[in-house]
């Protein structure tokens, strides 16, 4: 994924609301688009909090694009391992 850190949304471990209210609250800031990233096992909540921001927060903001790819990691131990990832890119207007 490319690396943008401004206007950006990395899912985590939180419940869904509060990656909602970080989204919610970049596009009230003025942004014309945020970036939605996650990656293994959060993509679902990804998805999540793209649709649950455009049903029912922010109603005009489309998915701009949904870039899917493979990530090596290494862990502390040296080892390295695949790991999915997703940027859902939604754009205001």
């Amino acid at each position: 994924m490319a690396e943008k850190t401004e206007n950006t949304v990395y899912i985590g471990k939180k419940g869904v609301m509060p990656y909602v209210l970080a989204v919610v609250t970049q596009f009230s800031g003025g942004a014309k688009e945020v970036f939605i990233k996650a990656r293994g096992k959060s993509i679902s909540m990804a998805v999540d909090v793209a649709e649950i921001v455009r049903s029912r927060f922010v109603t005009d903001a489309k998915p701009k694009s949904i870039t899917i790819s493979t990530e090596e990691l290494t862990s502390q131990d040296g080892r390295k391992s695949k790991v999915s990832s997703i940027e859902i890119v939604l754009a205001k207007g």
